[in-house]
């Protein structure tokens, strides 16, 4: 484009000096020139003046074809393809719901990608070094660059129809921003934080974290317990998914059908309909009952823990 005015004023220019044309004179001239119609001239040119219309018409071609060739480029070097394929990803993380957002894919982000991958649960990557998702951007099907803690990119994520976020950034500052930010947005959010050092756990939490995990405390205990408990840890491994064919599942009080609600958990008689069996119960004040008894009441704002195969579990799920 910039040639193409820099061209025009040229010949301008020129057929006024040249030819002594008025200025509309010149326009009209540089126009059919460049545009190569060659409708009508003014006046008959002089000998220099046709050498510059000559010229004026090189150039004009030259610069169509380079034109013609930056458009083949754009087209042909994927720069279109790559602009669609960025509306067509904008539309599909519009139309979100029920996702978690997880900020940052360093080592935590990674695995916690994995392991919502393999339960089949939407989510959402937000990462401001593409290059960290080398390798992996096959298996993310929905990832924003950009800072966490910017209010547009925690909404261009969907912060609002999101049902949790996880924060993984590596300064504890950043994720207190995030956690009070997406609080803010969203206060029915689930909101999980790393931390790095003890203080920061309050921290967290009075900034409207729902859980707080310091991954090196986790890390040390876990390996404190193999070295004590081996067979106990592997078992907890077992119950917490990490095998294939078990599954712990939350049942909640909403999810039941109505004829069971304020029932008794005999009443449901969950392991005669799946096989499946109820390992706990929490309460609506947040109380915890292990292995409750068959005459516990399940009332509104409950939550069951059911313990099972996958084929159980899943039949369980259909059930309710």
């Amino acid at each position: 484009m910039l040639i193409l005015i820099l061209l025009s004023i040229t010949g301008i220019v020129g057929f006024m000096i040249i030819e002594k044309y008025t200025f509309s004179e010149a326009l009209h001239m540089t126009v059919i020139t460049v545009s190569t119609v060659g409708f009508q001239e003014v006046r008959p040119l002089s000998q220099a003046g046709r050498l510059f219309t000559d010229g004026l018409i090189v150039f004009s071609f030259g610069t169509f074809a380079y034109a013609i060739t930056a458009v083949s480029s754009y087209l042909i070097d994927g720069q279109f393809r790559l602009y669609l394929q960025e509306l067509r990803k904008t539309k599909r993380i519009k139309g979100m719901e029920d996702h978690v957002i997880i900020c940052g894919y360093g080592r935590n982000g990674k695995q916690i990608a994995a392991d919502l991958l393999k339960m089949d649960q939407s989510f959402l990557i937000i990462e401001n070094d593409e290059e960290a998702l080398e390798g992996d951007m096959n298996l993310i099907p929905h990832f924003i660059e950009g800072d966490a803690t910017s209010d547009k990119v925690l909404i261009d994520a969907g912060i609002k129809r999101a049902k949790a976020l996880i924060t993984t950034l590596p300064e504890d500052a950043d994720n207190v921003f995030v956690v009070l930010t997406a609080r803010e947005m969203n206060r029915d959010l689930l909101i999980i934080s790393r931390a790095s050092v003890r203080s920061s756990d309050q921290k967290l939490r009075r900034a409207g974290a729902n859980n707080v995990v310091m991954p090196d405390k986790v890390g040390g205990s876990h390996m404190a317990s193999l070295v004590m408990k081996p067979d106990v840890v592997e078992f907890f491994n077992l119950l917490t998914g990490q095998a294939n064919d078990i599954s712990l599942e939350e049942i909640t009080y909403e999810s039941l059908p109505e004829v069971f609600r304020d029932r008794s958990i005999g009443d449901l008689e969950i392991r005669k309909r799946s096989g499946a069996n109820i390992i706990g119960l929490k309460s609506k004040d947040g109380e915890y009952t292990l292995n409750p008894t068959p005459d516990t009441t399940i009332n509104e704002g409950s939550k069951l823990f059911v313990l099972g195969m996958s084929d159980q579990v899943e039949k369980l799920k259909e059930w309710t």
